[in-house]
């Protein structure tokens, strides 16, 4: 990976981590676009480890972004426990919901990682999963009360969504698609959707993304490592402006501009693969 090659997929992944419009793919298409482009400068998938490394940016973009709510949950789950009343408080319950929300992912990804890290990874999975969870999330957009804030929360809503974030393991599904689309079915607000999948996206973020850093640690030389370290510092910003910028989007605005854009990416990508062009 060359440090243009970090660059970019580093503001990919930041821009799209958090829009539901799937990090996984573009960082999966970008390389084959460019190929297409310009055969002189092939680019080659930076794979799922790497896919994962880079998004430790987009985590830390998290924490910094809602470090005063991490602080405030972790002080009231604590507190709780002490108590020995541990869901006495709306933010006590609320680390609960996003503990118990992480289970589904953890479990789904230990149990599919082979599967996650090869044959998940075709484009033809990606096409196809950018366009069903665009209608999902139209359906869900037209169907919802948005009605719900964060203080409504309850446990079958934790355990419904966090199901949903472990269906984003499929490329192209998008973890905050698929999160924010399950909250807008169980009637939250757009905003609060929005806020509570990526409070809930922390663990398994991290979880992953530490993980593989472990895992290829005997091959980060120089060679690899810079450029790992430029493209999760790039996602860092990028991620934080992309969170600023879509809590305010949906507190005004619906999810329409993301159901045509995943349909049009969808469609365009099938359109090249048909043609073999990539």
């Amino acid at each position: 990976m060359s440090l243009l090659e970090a660059i970019v997929l580093g503001l990919v992944q930041g821009l799209t981590e958090f829009l539901p419009i799937s990090s996984t793919a573009h960082l999966r298409i970008v390389p084959a676009v460019i190929k297409l482009i310009d055969s002189g400068h092939s680019w080659n998938d930076p794979g799922a480890a790497a896919s994962a490394i880079i998004q430790l940016g987009t985590m830390a973009a998290i924490l910094v972004y809602f470090r005063h709510d991490i602080l405030r949950l972790t002080v009231a789950f604590v507190t709780a426990l002490r108590q020995r009343r541990p869901f006495d408080s709306v933010d006590a319950r609320l680390a609960w919901y996003v503990i118990v929300g992480t289970v589904p992912i953890v479990v789904f990804g230990v149990a599919l990682e082979e599967f996650i890290e090869s044959e998940a990874r075709s484009l033809w999975i990606i096409a196809g999963a950018l366009i069903i969870l665009a209608l999902l999330l139209a359906l869900a957009e037209r169907l919802s009360s948005r009605r719900r804030a964060l203080p409504h929360l309850t446990w079958m809503d934790a355990v419904i969504i966090g199901l949903a974030q472990a269906a984003a393991l499929i490329p192209g599904s998008s973890r905050s698609g698929t999160t924010i689309t399950a909250g807008l079915f169980l009637g939250l607000t757009r905003e609060t959707a929005a806020r509570f999948s990526f409070l809930l996206s922390i663990p398994a973020v991290a979880g992953s993304g530490l993980y593989e850093l472990y895992r290829i640690r005997p091959a980060l030389g120089p060679h690899l490592g810079v450029p790992l370290l430029v493209a999760t510092g790039v996602a860092l910003v990028s991620g934080y402006l992309a969170i600023a910028f879509l809590l305010r989007y949906l507190r005004t605005h619906t999810v329409y501009v993301f159901v045509w854009y995943r349909v049009g990416l969808g469609l365009l990508l099938l359109a090249l693969l048909v043609e073999g062009l990539i």
